[in-house]
């Protein structure tokens, strides 16, 4: 077995609402649009990553509270119009499991030690975010409970 991995703490954040502006031709100004327009409707993003496909084609995807899915979802889809994507999509009902410490760049494998033990209790990773201290996962809110204790399988905790 491998030598469990000391980090910061976990942090969860539930009863989300995950949104994708889906397959919109790469160009500048994407976010821009997505994001200052749900800004001015003061809606907070806990969550965001931006992916080009091998065909030059954006993928955003974002989390908002469940509070705000609605509305979130009536701001961003005349923008994915504007922007010419082909879907607005949403999956209700996830959560945000992150886990943080310091130094992770000077620390490989924390990333993979986190997705092989939610791998191995067979629960799905909808979409990954990392930074220099921390490794975000969007799951199913229904799958927190049994994410946390995947993680404490292969982290130790101050």
């Amino acid at each position: 077995m491998d030598a469990k991995i000391q980090i910061g703490g976990i942090i969860r954040v539930r009863d989300l609402c995950l949104l994708g502006v889906m397959s919109a031709p790469d160009r500048p100004g994407i976010g821009a649009a997505i994001f200052d327009a749900l800004g001015r409707a003061r809606l907070n993003t806990q969550f965001i990553v931006q992916c080009i496909d091998l065909a030059g084609m954006t993928d955003v995807l974002f989390c908002v509270t469940e509070e705000d899915a609605l509305l979130a979802r009536e701001i961003v889809q005349p923008i994915s119009i504007e922007l010419k994507a082909k879907a607005v999509e949403e999956v209700h009902r996830v959560a945000l499991l992150s886990v943080f410490g310091p130094d992770f760049k000077e620390r490989p494998g924390i990333a993979g030690a986190v997705f092989r033990a939610l791998a191995k209790h067979s629960i799905n990773i909808l979409a990954i975010s990392t930074s220099i201290s921390t490794v975000t996962c969007v799951i199913g809110d229904d799958e927190m409970d049994e994410a946390v204790v995947a993680l404490h399988e292969v982290v130790i905790l101050p």
